[in-house]
């Protein structure tokens, strides 16, 4: 279990502080919804939270099997829609990967990426799309 405290700042602007760490991170509402786009919004956090699982379960596959991934990256597009209710309606998910890697072992990275707690953890509705860029 994992504890996270958040404080209303005011301004739309959240503090949520990382209980094991006391990392923080501030929120604010996105321009389009009332906030002036100072920091992630929470549906932001959502799609990056999206991409840092499935390059973490990337890595632990590619640690068991002695893969490099280093360099790795991923670019995350958030895709809002209103109808029938304002929510994330797609997330495109872009991972560049340099290392040379086997077929079979490419194959294996990319199950890994759609097997993340996340991923698994979204409402159906929203659409998950996830691009690979091998080397």
């Amino acid at each position: 279990m994992v504890q996270v405290k958040i404080a209303y700042q005011g301004q739309l602007h959240c503090l949520a502080t990382h209980g094991p760490s006391g990392a923080s991170i501030t929120t604010d509402a996105p321009v389009d919804n009332m906030g002036k786009g100072e920091f992630f919004s929470p549906t932001d956090l959502v799609g990056t939270a999206l991409g840092t699982c499935i390059m973490t379960i990337m890595g632990i596959v590619a640690q068991r099997n002695n893969i490099s991934l280093e360099g790795m990256t991923a670019t995350v597009v958030k895709e809002m829609i209103s109808q029938p209710a304002r929510r994330i309606g797609k997330l495109t998910l872009t991972i560049d990967v340099p290392t040379r890697v086997s077929q079979e072992d490419r194959q294996r990275l990319e199950n890994a990426a759609h097997t993340c707690p996340v991923k698994r953890s979204l409402h159906p509705d929203v659409e998950v799309q996830i691009n690979f860029k091998w080397a």
